[in-house]
């Protein structure tokens, strides 16, 4: 990279108002935002640009950031890259991390803390979250990723999660807990 110019980040999320936010925030902060929407527009955006830098949501609608974090390294091995979720658990934050990725970010994230994460060095641990999501919240996350991962199966779902089914039927009908 030649002095002055702006570091190449890749933005890769599929909800459009959200990534159109982080862009206009990371531009303001002097980098230059290539963004798509999807795992196919990021792997063009991969073996078109040379990229510094990579923020990738984990669920895409057509693949996952995982597997498009994989093959960034792939091309790309110095790059530095975060992963957002909406759906954030132990096991794809070690998935993220084994596939290349530096930082897991839970959604909501801001421009500050995607930054505070892509630049960050050494073994210090960052600062905690402003706004984290509450125990509630955390909960009903991991029981709507397991329900999915079990194909939206009730019966199958209560039984990976050691819950009777009906308890179970009655969370999945009530709203998410605020954050």
């Amino acid at each position: 990279m030649e002095s002055g110019e702006e570091p190449a980040l890749l933005l890769v999320d599929d909800d459009a108002p959200l990534r159109r936010s982080l862009q206009r925030a990371l531009e303001r902060r002097g980098f230059r935002v290539f963004p798509g929407e999807s795992y196919k527009e990021g792997l063009n955006l991969i073996h078109s640009l040379k990229l510094q830098y990579a923020v990738i949501d984990l669920r895409l609608e057509d693949g996952s950031g995982i597997d498009l974090v994989r093959r960034l390294r792939e091309i790309h091995p110095k790059a530095r890259v975060v992963i957002l979720t909406g759906y954030g658990n132990i096991a794809t934050a070690v998935a993220a991390v084994k596939a290349g990725a530096i930082d897991y970010l839970a959604k909501p994230v801001d421009a500050d803390e995607v930054i505070a994460a892509l630049l960050a060095t050494g073994a210090a641990l960052p600062p905690p979250p402003q706004n984290p999501m509450s125990a509630d919240r955390v909960r009903w996350e991991h029981i709507q990723r397991v329900f999915e991962q079990c194909n939206r199966n009730v019966s199958e779902t209560a039984r990976r999660l050691n819950m009777h089914r009906r308890t179970l039927q009655r969370i999945l009908n009530k709203r998410a807990p605020k954050e």
